[in-house]
């Protein structure tokens, strides 16, 4: 075992009682980006290697700051760190320099991070495949041929790769539970409201998209949850800062296997398989998994999450409205849905999305957690914009062919993305394990029982 394959929480552990130190940790990180990056592209504008070793040993010097002191990351590059480009992937924003670190952000600076610099997004974060026209495209890191997934793509990659041990994300549609399940790595989606989002923009409109941590390990995840999660004075909706480590010993529990919701949600070969085999584990823990039928029609959800996702994503683009024909066809195609939009018909969404809310609640006194594949297809080809079509099934719009993603994002629920092993070919799939509104440790915890038994990012790394 290298220094760079140990979990964050080791990691820090050893920071603090000196038999690592944040000078060494940092030199080999720099080292390993150096190693692997040119492959994959995960980690985007990283920062002076002599800057970056001047604050590493003055953090080695320096009283402990809190929990991630010394430790490196990388952020998402959808979010403003100071002194930092913040792209997002595009064009227009290719020169924007970040004066003040956004809230999540600024957490983890107290709590001692030191910023390497930022990890790779699709455009505007937009589509779970990561590639853009300012810093290209990101490899999976199990075959660079293939899609990282997204949005948070860099970031799973960085993970996997052993660039990082710890890293941000965000998730809209998926995007820290695709990547996660196309790279061998954990993800959490947390319930909408514990992490606060940006500084800027409206406030009560849009409870769709969150930050969240990802990780090598559930606790590893529960560790920066912490440090990002509590509530912001100026996000009204936010929830409150209870913490989530360390995680409890998960109890026998009653989970619903929602496989393919019904046939609605097309599958290629072999995914079900993989994650009926993973979720096997778990009867052998006590818990009792039952396969279910589809709680809620899929096309319902699908009318009321598009609506509701270009309402919310052309809310940001609007401002861009006079310089659209520099924007990616699928942000033109969402801002353009987004402002032709009627009150009336986002009003019907959200009565649908209120329907839906009130069926989980009835199925959440049954089931203690739910599950669902992470993605629908394998990693593709990394010059193929998206999947045209699944399983025989054409997908008809950018975004289709990641509908599994739909029922949890809805709602803001707690989703733990978790690796569920390898396919015929080698590469990564997961699945997302999914509670009631505020039952995020419930979920961590019964992830942390079900990686005791797999340990999958530490028993199989990709061979780089």
């Amino acid at each position: 075992m290298t220094l760079l394959t140990l979990d964050a929480s080791d990691l820090l552990s050893r920071l603090r009682d000196g038999s690592v130190s944040a000078a060494a940790l940092m030199e080999a990180t720099l080292e390993r980006i150096e190693t692997v990056n040119p492959r994959l592209n995960a980690i985007v504008d990283l920062r002076d290697r002599a800057a970056l070793m001047a604050e590493a040993e003055a953090a080695g010097r320096a009283q402990a700051r809190g929990a991630l002191h010394g430790l490196p990351i990388a952020v998402k590059d959808l979010a403003d760190v100071k002194g930092l480009r913040t792209s997002s992937g595009s064009p227009l924003l290719r020169e924007f320099i970040a004066a003040e670190d956004e809230p999540a952000v600024a957490r983890m600076r107290a709590a001692g991070a030191i910023f390497i610099g930022k990890t790779n997004t699709p455009e505007f974060g937009l589509g779970s495949h990561t590639f853009n026209p300012v810093h290209g495209a990101t490899g999976n890191a199990y075959d660079p041929s293939r899609s990282a997934g997204g949005s948070s793509g860099g970031a799973a990659v960085a993970l996997a790769a052993g660039m990082v041990a710890l890293a941000d994300g965000s998730d809209m549609m998926g995007s820290l539970r695709n990547p996660a399940a196309w790279n061998n790595v954990y993800g959490f989606r947390p319930s909408w409201g514990r992490v606060p989002s940006g500084s800027d923009g409206d406030l009560f409109l849009h409870p769709l998209a969150t930050l969240g941590p990802m990780a090598r390990s559930p606790e590893d995840l529960a560790l920066l949850l912490d440090v990002m999660a509590g509530p912001l004075p100026q996000q009204p909706l936010g929830r409150g800062g209870h913490r989530v480590a360390p995680l409890p010993d998960a109890r026998p529990a009653r989970i619903g296997w929602l496989a393919d919701w019904g046939g609605a949600y097309p599958m290629e070969p072999g995914i079900l398989a993989q994650c009926e085999e993973a979720l096997g584990g778990g009867e052998d823990q006590g818990h009792r998994v039952d396969r279910l039928q589809a709680p809620f029609p899929a096309e319902k959800l699908w009318q009321a999450w598009i609506t509701l996702r270009s309402f919310a994503v052309a809310s940001g683009l609007r401002v861009f409205q006079d310089r659209k024909a520099q924007l990616k066809q699928a942000a033109r195609w969402e801002l353009e849905r987004g402002l032709a939009l009627t009150g009336q018909e986002i009003q019907a969404a959200s009565d649908i999305r209120s329907d839906w809310q009130r069926a989980a609640v009835r199925l959440f006194e049954d089931y203690d957690a739910l599950v669902l594949p992470s993605a629908q297809c394998w990693p593709f080809p990394l010059q193929l914009e998206h999947p045209a079509e699944i399983a025989g099934r054409a997908m008809d719009s950018y975004h289709r062919w990641m509908e599994v993603v739909v029922p949890v994002s809805l709602l803001g629920l707690p989703a733990l993305a978790a690796p569920a092993g390898f396919g015929a070919e080698g590469l990564p799939m997961g699945f997302q394990m999914f509670g009631r509104q505020g039952r995020d440790r419930e979920i961590l915890a019964l992830g942390a029982a079900y990686h005791a038994a797999t340990r999958w990012p530490q028993t199989a790394p990709p061979a780089l």
